[in-house]
């Protein structure tokens, strides 16, 4: 479920940057998508354990 939320935002944050969105759009979603692969590997690092 959070791996499609990561490949949601990635494509949203692609479109953004293809479109020339506005710089504070593009770190917005960057940022957001930073912490969203953040959560996915703590969660598969706590699973190994």
């Amino acid at each position: 479920m959070l791996n499609d939320e990561i490949c949601k935002l990635r494509d949203k944050l692609n479109k953004s940057i293809e479109d020339n969105a506005d710089y504070d759009e593009i770190y917005k979603i960057s940022v957001e998508l930073d912490k969203l692969i953040a959560s996915f590997y703590k969660n598969s690092m706590s699973q190994d354990v």
